[in-house]
């Protein structure tokens, strides 16, 4: 019987993981073939960054970019699985869940990433503020709406 908790919340987590590599593929297509082609912005190097500045690494050329987009599906599991747990501990689902999950995870992003020097969010202009918040809401509301699907 004592196994069984450690079991749901690992099949929890593992159902997280799957919707946040599914939520990343969404915002990813939401970014290549909205956002991009409307605000003229090239594609992001931030989640490269991060690795960068964590591990010390200096990938260069196609490795840098393979790199960029592990790191980019890597922090969109990362989000399915702090959603997935967030939903478990709280027994929230749908608005609610993602409303909770987005808030903490993008404040969490904005003040890490600032903490560790990769960003500066007090230089941003309206469509960069726009832009993050955008593309991590479509991350949040795939994200929730799959986890939803996935724990049903």
């Amino acid at each position: 019987m004592a196994l069984k908790e450690p079991s749901r919340v690992a099949t929890t987590a593992g159902r997280g993981v799957a919707a946040g590599l599914l939520g990343t593929v969404v915002m990813t297509a939401f970014q290549r073939f909205v956002e991009m082609p409307l605000t003229g912005r090239d594609e992001s190097d931030a989640p490269i960054s991060l690795v960068e500045k964590l591990t010390g690494a200096q990938p260069k050329g196609t490795q840098r970019r393979v790199l960029n987009y592990v790191a980019h599906f890597g922090v969109g599991a990362t989000w399915g699985t702090g959603h997935a747990l967030l939903a478990r501990r709280t027994g929230l689902r749908g608005q609610r869940a993602v409303g909770r999950a987005f808030v903490t995870f993008w404040v969490g992003d904005v003040v890490a990433n600032t903490a560790l020097g990769l960003t500066r969010p007090w230089d941003w202009s309206a469509q960069d503020l726009v832009v993050d918040v955008v593309d991590k809401l479509v991350l949040a509301e795939a994200t929730g709406l799959l986890f939803d699907r996935l724990e049903s």
